[in-house]
């Protein structure tokens, strides 16, 4: 109801700090813990995505803060609800994203009982989150809603966890709005870019590493003009993908999980690394044996809007404490060396990567995942959006799709699973003009496959692609090169997906040979429908280029074992 007499409720005050901030799309899970917000949420303009699960809620706000560089919302209840959207929280943790989770709680005079579904948020979450905080007296509502909002999306970027004592959230006061929040961008001084300046023109085989958050379109667009003027070669780290045009002259390829051996040994070769917004953290890293810890051997120059991450992990020869989107910009300034020693280089290494991504490797079945993956990048509209979790098959996405545009690309850093489908419902929700795709595992898929009935609500028709090979593929691939040949709790018997679509009330068809997928892709996109495609995937293609009985027989032949049969 909303407030007379120039009062609101403590839950008014909180929905409309939202509001002031820009907030547009809210995704929750109702509880009686937070009754009162949900009956702010009644007469604000504002746009409540309700979804069938606090994970899918928590993954849909972090897709939106990877997206948009704003802080996604989110609104779960006490106890089990905020237990279960912790895999979100996880997720915008690792990947840097800008997150707010707002958590009911007990009542203030019951807290310390143990209470009906009472957890200590500051205990539960005080490791995964960059800020967390309960909300006690109503009239502080706006300040701490406001540090929220800075704390989110300010340095590195992180999730913030906000309790709220559903007895507070009902008491009336007068009070203010706390103006909005402004982004703070950290701006490289004038003596580090003079010292990178001279580093450039000092190196004769350098490259550049590009991911984490706190990027823009615009900052991307710079950094490419800079990597054009230097012919600086260019690589963008795991699931960072869309910072870069792939056909950009300069581009190297992925850095992530089974890169480009040329773009591994061009890595190691480099006599200057310039590392922009990532942290180089296990997977770019090759598993931290890229470089000497902490003392790389090559120059590395660290650019991070976290202070307390350069020289947290590497010693960098120079460190730039500056978002990437304010370096990228203070690039202009640089002029390029009159002897640009690297350009044949870096010509060659983005012919490398046009190479190493052009044609489908061979696979067992009939469906082969890097043919499909290529289909859909010479297919798909230039503003497309691929939604991905966890899982081999994601090995196909960062090898043969080539992203060309800023946040094509919404997926976990963190390798969470179940992330893809409450991606695609948010992508969907906030860019509905856009065609969305998720690719999922079929273990994936099945973790949050529930939020197709929030697409079907919501009437949001994106494409769901499974690559079902009756396995937890990555577990098993690991098991065959550790215990080859001894398969253990990795198989999976799976419903029928097409009928599962039809009964969420979307469209459904089935895929078992290659040359099928271009039709099915444009029957679902035609039934304006949330839809799946289900490809039937052999178990042995477990990557773009081994196979289970290759890993298994390399295994066996280490162990002195004879290889059996698959």
């Amino acid at each position: 109801m909303r407030a007379t007499h120039n009062q609101r409720s403590a839950a008014e005050v909180l929905v409309d700090q939202l509001i002031v901030n820009g907030v547009c799309h809210v995704f929750c899970v109702p509880g009686e813990s937070y009754l009162a917000v949900l009956d702010a949420f009644h007469d604000r303009d504002l746009s409540v995505t309700v979804c069938r699960q606090e994970g899918g809620a928590a993954m849909m706000a972090e897709a939106v803060g990877k997206a948009t560089g704003r802080a996604g919302i989110c609104f779960v209840t006490r106890g089990p609800g905020a237990t279960n959207a912790s895999a979100g929280i996880h997720i915008a943790h690792q990947d840097s994203t800008p997150l707010i989770v707002f958590v009911g709680q007990v009542a203030r005079d019951m807290r310390g009982r143990e209470a009906f579904q009472e957890l200590d948020y500051r205990a539960v979450f005080g490791s995964m989150a960059k800020w967390v905080t309960e909300i006690d007296d109503p009239a502080r509502v706006p300040e701490l809603v406001s540090r929220a909002f800075y704390v989110a999306t300010s340095g590195r970027p992180g999730p913030v966890v906000i309790a709220l004592p559903e007895d507070m959230l009902t008491q009336r006061l007068a009070i203010g709005d706390a103006p909005p929040c402004e982004p703070v961008e950290t701006w490289p001084g004038a003596r580090e870019l003079a010292a990178l300046h001279a580093l450039l023109a000092q190196a004769r085989r350098p490259i550049a590493l590009i991911g984490g958050s706190r990027w823009s379109q615009a900052g991307c667009t710079e950094f490419a003009q800079f990597a054009q003027r230097f012919a600086l070669p260019v690589a963008t780290t795991f699931r960072r993908g869309s910072l870069f045009d792939a056909l950009h002259p300069c581009y190297a390829g992925d850095l992530g999980i089974g890169p480009n051996p040329k773009l591994l040994a061009r890595v190691k070769d480099a006599d200057l690394v310039l590392l922009v917004g990532g942290r180089l953290g296990e997977l770019p890293s090759q598993s931290y044996s890229l470089f000497d810890i902490p003392a790389p051997q090559t120059r590395l120059v660290h650019v991070h809007p976290g202070a307390e991450e350069l020289g947290r992990v590497y010693r960098p020869h120079l460190a730039i404490h500056a978002s990437p989107t304010a370096f990228a910009a203070s690039l202009a300034a640089l002029p390029p060396p009159p002897a640009l020693p690297w350009r044949e280089d870096t010509a060659m290494t983005h012919a490398d990567y046009l190479a190493w991504t052009q044609s489908a490797t061979a696979q067992p079945g009939g469906v082969n995942l890097g043919e499909v993956m290529i289909w859909l990048r010479e297919n798909l509209p230039d503003d497309a959006i691929i939604c991905n979790c966890a899982g081999n098959f994601a090995g196909w996405i960062h090898r043969f799709f080539r992203f060309r545009r800023f946040a094509q690309h919404i997926a976990p850093t963190s390798g969470s699973m179940g992330y893809g489908v409450p991606a695609a419902v948010a992508m969907k929700r906030i860019f509905p003009a856009r065609e969305v795709v998720c690719i999922a595992g079929d273990g994936d898929f099945l973790m949050n496959g529930q939020e197709l009935a929030t697409a079907v609500q919501y009437e949001l028709p994106f494409v769901t692609v499974i690559a079902d090979n009756g396995s937890y593929g990555t577990i098993r691939m690991h098991q065959e090169r550790e215990y080859p040949g001894r398969v253990s709790a990795t198989q999976l018997r799976n419903p029928d997906f097409v009928a599962l679509a039809k009964a969420y009330g979307g469209f459904g068809v089935g895929v078992a040979q290659s040359a099928e997928f271009a039709a099915a892709y444009r029957a679902a996109v035609a039934s304006r429908l949330p839809a799946i495609i289900h490809l039937r995937i052999d178990t042995n293609a477990i990557t773009p280029s081994l196979t289970l009985d290759a890993i298994r027989a390399k295994a066996l032949d280490a162990k002195g074992l004879a290889a059996k049969p698959g």
